[in-house]
């Protein structure tokens, strides 16, 4: 343990610390190397200290520029012992400088050797001075002049070098080799294979029966061509998944790469989005480069709205010359003059409506895939697959969860069942209850209860009878949508809700409708029979209904003035029309129908409200005793629902009457203050389809 933990202290090796060792150690032969370094002189020192001393043993010009003394080496030391000259070398020249013209230098300096020698500076007494003459020697640059010369060069590569390194490094692995600036037209995917370890596969997609039977009869081609290459057949160059957010889309096609025993690669639309000009297509030429050469394979581009927007749609302000580039190599590669065998593309988006014509055509995505919300069955099977990994009361039935949660994506599921865990864990719970989960779907949909708002006796009670109203109405007609339960405690923005079970058909009637608006209705005309007066409360019920009435008329066709006609425009491209695409008088005729419809819903909430007063007080009272009350509390005040509608006691919660634990609690899902395309899962309502 010992030796592991000093081999753990050890600093690890870079091969930066060899580059630099290397730069000292050429530093410092360059600085310390022969002993020392020359010292620089002039020529005045030259002509009357050293010469006349008799020290110099040579003095020689190098390439007609710098005259190098070399002195006599029994004199080295005399001068060493100076402070100036302590660092000149042992051997070679120990002092240099330079000279201007050639000819004056040699001038000058015989002139100083003939007057030191022969002349008035020759020594009175002693030994002759012997003045060396001049020699010359011509010297190319050495490596080290090159060095010096090159040096500032070399630094900037070398820190580019780095630069460049640390940018690839930051790129997060998402390129193709790391190169940074240098592949910025490289691919983004990620490849998948049959050695990655890949955990998903089709047994963890739960639903989506109908979806998964197409995808894995692409993967079936795949892995045995020659069942459909017999009879002449051929597999689909491309499949769209097309589908509302959180549906399972991607996680479709992370099950493809888990079960395909062929390459597949991975990419979002946006990573073919870039500033510089002509990434985009750039990176889809590498995209299918890589995939021809390991066809067959399979390409997933995520999100391909990204880059697949209509052409005709990026007029104007929104034009995007490099986003159309992009489109257009896109076009060309999946379906051009050149061929992609064994290269199948797979995609998923949830804007079809707005995609290429071009794109979405026979040739390059064949198929689109419908991956919608699950009914009540798949749902089932989404809450099985994420509660594998909760620790669960053995009483919890997932069939009842899949009742509570219509319109719930798969990611909602997900999302319910995490919240469920972290509220029994933050009740100290040591088993996550069905309480907890429809805690959870109360939290999700409505909102954080509010219990410290402050409201006012005049206002709470005011909210009251506005959600009995709701109640009231919802209760007493056939079609509304069965009550759960109301409650008057803040929840997020609302500062009261109702909660439904709607029936998840896949087509209303115009009865079913308009029972529906009037129990959105019921809270405003509560509030008019009561108190005489109107308030605020009912913004997000008039919205819901307005919305609600136009589609009647404008879309559904379900007015007599107007007719059967439709101005809905289910392929996208009323986005480019300037105005609307009927006339004024069609336009106020529509109005008219729509103000007509609504009042009706209106007159007819108040109709059941003004029958069933005493019954409203009640229920107000016992909203304002209790703040929160049940289904059952609505049968003992108003009885059982008319004969055909719905009962929430015997539909929903089967047995419960009899269960001890679950006396005086019922659970309960959409207010009525969220969003509407939660509020029923019916396939025909236009404000519940995909934007």
């Amino acid at each position: 343990m010992a030796n592991d933990k000093r081999n753990t202290l050890r600093p690890r090796f870079n091969i930066y610390w060899m580059w630099g060792i290397i730069i000292a150690v050429i530093l410092g032969w360059a600085y310390l190397g022969g002993g020392g370094q020359q010292s620089k002189i002039d020529w005045d020192v030259l002509r009357d200290t050293l010469l006349p001393s008799g020290n110099v043993e040579k003095v020689q010009v190098v390439n007609k520029e710098v005259a190098q003394v070399y002195l006599n080496p029994k004199s080295v030391s005399l001068y060493k012992s100076q402070d100036r000259y302590k660092y000149i070398p042992d051997q070679g020249p120990q002092f240099f400088f330079n000279i201007g013209s050639l000819e004056k230098f040699e001038t000058d300096y015989q002139a100083a050797r003939d007057s030191i020698e022969y002349g008035s500076d020759a020594p009175r007494s002693g030994p002759k001075v012997n003045v060396p003459a001049l020699t010359f020697e011509n010297e190319s640059s050495g490596w080290m002049a090159m060095f010096w010369q090159a040096l500032p060069f070399l630094l900037i590569i070398v820190f580019w070098i780095v630069i460049m390194r640390r940018m690839s490094g930051g790129a997060g692995g998402g390129g193709a080799g790391g190169g940074g600036v240098f592949s910025v037209g490289k691919a983004k995917a990620r490849l998948f294979d049959k050695d990655n370890d890949q955990k998903v596969t089709f047994k963890d997609v739960a639903g989506l029966e109908e979806a998964k039977v197409e995808v894995m009869e692409v993967v079936d081609f795949l892995r045995n061509p020659g069942k459909y290459s017999e009879l002449g057949g051929k597999i689909p160059k491309g499949a769209l998944l097309v589908g509302p957010p959180g549906t399972g889309k991607t996680l479709l096609a992370k099950a493809v790469a888990g079960e395909a025993n062929v390459p597949f690669f991975s990419i979002s639309g946006s990573d073919f989005v870039e500033m510089f000009v002509g990434v985009g297509a750039s990176r889809v030429r590498d995209l299918f480069k890589q995939a021809k050469e390991k066809a067959p394979c399979i390409v997933f581009i995520d999100e391909i709205d990204a880059i697949g927007r209509a052409r005709s749609k990026n007029s104007g302000w929104s034009s995007n010359d490099e986003r159309e580039n992009t489109l257009n190599q896109l076009l060309t590669e999946m379906d051009g003059f050149g061929t992609n065998a064994g290269v199948i593309i797979l995609a998923a988006t949830n804007r079809a409506d707005i995609l290429d014509k071009a794109l979405l055509r026979a040739g390059r995505f064949d198929r689109q895939i419908e991956v919608g919300l699950p009914d009540v069955k798949e749902r089932a099977e989404i809450f099985a697959v994420h509660l594998k990994k909760l620790k669960l009361d053995p009483k919890l039935k997932t069939d009842f969860l899949a009742r509570q949660t219509p319109g719930f994506s798969g990611a909602d599921i997900a999302n319910v069942c995490n919240e469920a865990a972290l509220i029994a864990a933050r009740k100290n719970k040591n088993q996550v209850e069905r309480q907890d989960f429809m805690d959870a779907v109360d939290r999700i949909v409505g909102g954080l209860e509010r219990k410290n708002k402050i409201i006012t006796d005049v206002e709470k009670r005011t909210i009251a009878f506005h959600e009995a109203g709701h109640a009231t109405v919802s209760w007493m007609l056939k079609w509304a949508n069965p009550l759960l339960k109301v409650t008057i405690i803040p929840r997020g923005r609302a500062l009261g809700a109702a909660w439904y079970l709607p029936d998840e058909r896949q087509i209303t009637t115009r009865e079913q409708m308009i029972h529906e608006m009037a129990a959105l209705l019921g809270g405003r005309a509560s509030e008019e029979l009561t108190f005489g007066e109107i308030s605020s409360g009912a913004l997000n019920d008039l919205e819901r209904t307005t919305k609600q009435a136009y589609a009647m008329v404008a879309y559904y066709g379900m007015s007599g003035a107007v007719g059967n006609r439709s101005f809905y425009d289910s392929t996208g491209q009323s986005e480019m029309m300037i105005g609307k695409p009927y006339s004024e008088q069609t336009a106020q005729l529509i109005d008219k129908e729509v103000n007509a419809l609504i009042e009706e819903c209106y007159a007819l909430a108040k109709k059941i409200l003004a029958e069933n007063r005493e019954g409203l007080r009640k229920l107000a009272e016992l909203l304002l005793e209790r703040e929160v009350i049940f289904t059952e509390d609505l049968e003992r005040i108003f009885g059982k629902r008319q004969a055909g509608a719905r009962n929430p006691l015997d539909s929903v919660n089967p047995g419960a009457a009899d269960d001890e634990e679950g006396k005086g609690e019922r659970v309960a899902t959409l207010p009525d203050a969220v969003d509407e395309t939660r509020q029923t899962a019916d396939g025909g309502d236009l404000q519940n389809r995909p934007e």
